[in-house]
C-alpha cells in the first residue's frame, strides 16, 4: 500500500474544517456485535478469459508456443466471435512453402512445423512482439529434432542494427526430440522484440515446441505481479472457472507443460496452450498465501471426472489419481476444501446446460461422487437467486415473468435448497451491477439511467448485496431445513461491468459493497472478485496496484473482524424503483445518509475501526458517538482522498491515488470526511 504522511495542519483542517451540509450522527454501539468477518471476503477470481491468466499473471512471452496455428506468412481469418485481441502468430523466415505442418510426427496436438533447409539460406520460424529490457535475462527452452546435416540456432533480436541481438546455437540434433536450454539477454528496451529459430545446411528440422520467459519468473508466474497480488492478503482464490469451467479438460492442464496439448476453448473461442492448470494454480496459492477454491466440470465434465479430479489433488500417493500427481511432481496431496460444482448452470451460455429438474440430479451425483474421493471437502452449488434469474432474463423465458417465484420453476437457488439440501455446504452467488443501467421490472429488461447522482451510483453493487440477504430471508421463511442448519454464501463473482477500472469512483462502489457484505457477516462467508487482475496496473513488464487495489488492501489490513452495531440519525432514502428482482426492498447502508458506515472490533478487541465511505462531490460532517467501549484517545486514519474522482494510478507514472496515513493524538468526535473518500479509523480501546 502507498502510505503518504499529511501534515498536522492538513489533519487538523480536516478535523476542524466547517462542514457543507447538517452535520450526520453516527452511534456506534460496539456492545452489539455480529459473526467475525471472513478473510475470504477479499477473495479473487481467476479464469481463462482473454489474457488473464496466460499473460496477466503467467509469465510467458511467447503466444502459441506450441503451433495450434499453422505458421505461414498469409495472414489470419479473424475468428468469427474474437473473445480477446489479436495473437502474435509465428510467421515463415524463407518462403512459406519451406514450413510444413507436419501431421505425421507431430511433439504435441496436431501438428508441428517442419522446416525444410536449402543449404546456407537461413529458414526457420519467427515471432515479433515480445517486450524485453536492458540488461534483463530471459530464460527458456526449444524441443527440436532433424536431421544430421541441420544446423540449429535461437536468436533474440531487440533492434534494426547487426549487433543488436544475441544468437544461442543448438547442439547436434537427432531424429528423436530433444529439449534444449536457452538464455538470452536484452540490451535494450523494446516491446517489439522478436525470437527466431533458425537453420541452415541439409535436410530438414522439426519445432515441437519453444518457451521463453523473464528468467526472474517465480515458479512460472510474473514476479512483479506476484509481489502486487501478494499485497492484498486476498484469503482464497477461484479457478478456473466461470464459464471457461463448463467446457474445460482438466487433465488436459496436467502433465508436463510442453506436452499439454494446445486446443480451441469453445466458450470463449480461443485458444489455450493448457500451460496453467491445477498444479500451477495450487502453486500460485501457496505462493500468495490464500486458501484454493475449485470449480469441476459439470457441463460437459460427469461426476466420474470430478471424483478423478478431486482425487488428483487430494487423494493419498497410493491412489491411483494420487499416483498420477505424484507422477507429475508433486507426491504430497494438496488438500483442497473447497469446492465449487459448475458455473452459472441455469443459464443456456453453459456448455452441457439442462433443465433444473435434471441439474438438480446431477448435482447430488457429482457431490456423492466428489465426497467419495474426499468425504472432508466442502460443495459450492452453482446458485441463481431471483436477482440473477431476473438480470439475465432467464425465468421469463422459463415462466414469462421478469421475477420468480420463491421456490417456483424459475427460481434456481430455491430448488437446490429444496432437493439438494443435503449436498451443498455453501451457496455460490454471482452479480455484476452495470454502470448507469438498471433492471426495469415493468420493460423486462436493461433500461439506461441517465444523470444518475453519485451516491446512488455507487449504490449500484450494495444494492446487489442487500437484495441477496432479502431473498435468502425468504428462503429462511420457506424451507425449514435452512432455519435448523443455515447454509452461508459466496459471492463467487462480482464486479461493476462498465465502470472506470481504474479510478476512484468505483472505489466508493466496491467499498460500499464490502460493508453491505459486513453488515450481514453471518450469511456471506466468501466473495471472489472478478478478477484479480482488475486490481492490477499492468503492463507486459510491471504491475502495481491500482485505486481498487489499494482499497481492497486497506481493507483487509486495517478494517477490524468483529462487526458492530452502527446507527444514525440521516435514514438511507426509500428505493426510487420497485422492488423484485435486484431492486432491494431497502436500500443498502446505515442510517447515515449520505454517508455510509461500518464499524469493527479488532480480533484481540483492542481497538475499534470505523470505515467511512462519502460517495458524494461535497465534503460531510460525522459526529462520531461510541458506546459499549472505553476509548484510549489514541489511533490512527487512513484514507483515499484524491484530488480528482476519476484520479487513477498508471504504471510508471506517480499515482493519482495514494493512501494516506496519520497518527490520531485523540479520538476524534466531528470530523470533515472529504468527498468521494473513503477512511478507515482504528481507535485503541482500554
Amino acid at each position: 500500500m502507498t502510505r503518504r504522511l499529511f501534515s498536522c495542519a492538513i489533519f487538523a483542517a480536516v478535523l476542524s474544517a466547517q462542514a457543507q451540509v447538517a452535520p450526520v450522527t453516527a452511534n456506534i454501539d460496539a456492545s452489539r456485535t455480529g459473526a467475525p468477518i471472513s478473510r475470504s471476503i477479499y477473495g479473487q477470481f481467476l479464469e481463462h478469459i482473454g489474457g488473464i491468466v496466460n499473460n496477466g499473471v503467467w509469465a510467458e512471452m511467447l503466444e502459441d508456443r506450441k503451433f495450434y496455428y499453422p505458421v505461414t506468412a498469409r495472414p489470419a481469418a479473424a475468428p468469427a466471435q474474437p473473445r480477446r485481441g489479436p495473437v502474435r502468430r509465428w510467421t515463415p523466415i524463407g518462403p512459406d512453402e519451406s514450413i510444413v505442418m507436419d501431421t505425421n510426427r507431430p511433439y504435441v496436438g496436431d501438428h508441428s512445423p517442419l522446416v525444410k533447409l536449402n543449404g546456407a539460406e537461413p529458414r526457420g520460424i519467427q515471432q515479433t512482439g515480445l517486450a524485453v529490457r536492458k540488461g534483463k535475462f530471459y530464460a527458456g527452452r526449444v524441443i527440436l529434432a532433424g536431421d544430421p546435416g541441420a544446423r540449429v540456432s535461437v536468436t533474440l533480436v531487440w533492434g534494426a542494427a547487426a549487433s543488436d541481438r544475441q544468437t544461442v546455437t543448438v547442439g547436434k540434433l537427432a531424429g528423436g526430440y530433444a529439449k534444449f536450454p536457452l538464455k538470452l539477454q536484452a540490451q535494450a528496451d523494446t516491446d517489439n522484440a522478436r525470437l527466431e529459430i533458425v537453420g541452415t545446411g541439409a535436410g530438414a528440422f522439426h519445432v515441437g515446441a519453444v518457451s521463453l520467459m523473464p528468467a526472474d519468473n517465480t515458479q512460472g508466474f510474473r514476479t512483479e505481479v506476484i509481489a502486487a497480488l501478494k499485497q492484498l492478503r486476498s484469503g482464497v482464490y477461484r479457478f478456473p472457472g466461470g464459464n471457461f469451467v463448463s467446457a474445460h479438460e482438466w487433465r488436459y492442464a496436467i502433465g508436463d507443460p510442453d506436452k499439454r496439448p494446445p486446443i480451441l476453448d469453445p466458450v470463449w473461442n480461443a485458444v489455450q496452450p493448457n500451460d496453467v492448470g491445477t498444479d500451477e494454480f495450487l502453486t500460485l496459492c501457496r505462493l500468495l498465501d490464500v486458501e484454493p477454491y475449485i470449480t469441476v466440470n459439470a457441463g460437459f465434465g460427469d461426476a466420474w471426472s470430478a471424483a478423478q479430479e478431486v482425487e488428483y489433488v487430494n487423494g493419498a500417493a497410493t491412489t491411483p489419481m494420487g499416483r498420477l500427481r505424484a507422477a507429475n511432481g508433486h507426491p504430497q496431496p494438496y488438500g483442497v476444501k473447497l469446492w465449487g460444482i459448475g458455473n452459472e448452470m441455469f443459464g443456456d451460455w453453459q456448455f452441457g446446460f439442462m433443465a433444473q429438474e435434471q441439474y438438480q440430479v446431477k448435482h447430488n451425483l457429482f457431490a456423492k461422487a466428489m465426497r467419495q474421493a474426499d468425504a472432508s471437502i466442502q460443495l459450492l452449488a452453482s446458485g441463481a437467486m431471483p436477482d440473477h434469474m431476473t438480470g439475465s432474463k432467464w425465468v421469463k423465458q422459463l415462466t414469462g415473468k421478469p421475477v420468480p417465484e420463491y421456490l417456483g420453476p424459475g427460481d434456481w437457488t430455491g430448488g437446490l435448497l429444496t432437493h439438494c439440501f443435503e449436498n451443498i455446504d455453501m451457496l455460490s452467488e454471482h452479480y455484476y451491477a452495470y454502470s448507469n443501467r438498471r433492471f426495469d421490472l415493468e420493460k423486462g429488461e436493461q433500461v439506461s439511467v441517465p444523470n444518475q447522482p453519485l451516491v446512488e451510483w455507487a449504490r449500484q453493487p450494495a444494492n446487489f448485496v442487500r437484495a441477496k440477504y432479502e431473498h435468502y430471508q425468504e428462503y429462511l421463511a420457506r424451507i425449514p431445513a435452512l432455519k435448523a442448519k443455515p447454509i452461508p454464501v459466496s459471492i463467487s463473482e462480482w464486479a461493476y461491468t462498465g465502470a472506470p477500472a481504474n479510478s476512484q469512483r468505483v472505489v466508493l462502489a466496491y467499498a460500499w459493497a464490502f460493508q453491505e457484505m459486513f453488515r450481514h457477516s453471518e450469511l456471506f462467508r466468501m466473495a471472489t472478485f472478478t478478477f484479480a487482475t482488475s486490481l492490477l496496473s499492468s503492463n507486459r513488464t510491471e504491475a502495481v496496484l491500482n485505486p481498487s487495489g489499494l482499497m481492497f488492501k486497506l481493507y483487509r489490513d486495517h478494517f477490524g473482524t468483529i462487526p458492530v452495531k452502527v446507527s444514525g440519525n440521516s435514514p438511507q432514502p426509500a428505493p426510487a424503483y420497485p422492488a423484485g428482482g435486484q431492486q432491494p426492498k431497502v436500500n443498502p447502508g446505515t442510517d447515515t445518509y449520505p454517508l455510509d458506515v461500518a464499524a469493527a472490533l479488532g480480533a484481540d478487541r483492542k481497538t475499534l475501526s470505523v470505515a467511512v465511505v462519502n460517495p458524494t462531490e461535497s465534503e460531510q460532517q460525522l459526529n462520531l458517538a461510541v458506546t459499549g467501549v472505553e476509548l484510549t484517545g489514541q489511533g490512527r486514519l487512513w484514507r483515499m482522498a484524491p484530488a480528482s474522482l476519476n484520479a487513477s494510478i498508471v504504471v510508471g507514472q506517480k499515482p493519482g491515488v495514494e493512501v494516506e496515513e496519520r497518527a490520531l493524538e485523540a479520538a476524534p468526535k466531528t470530523v470533515a470526511i472529504a468527498p468521494f473518500s473513503v477512511s478507515i479509523y482504528e481507535l485503541a480501546l482500554r
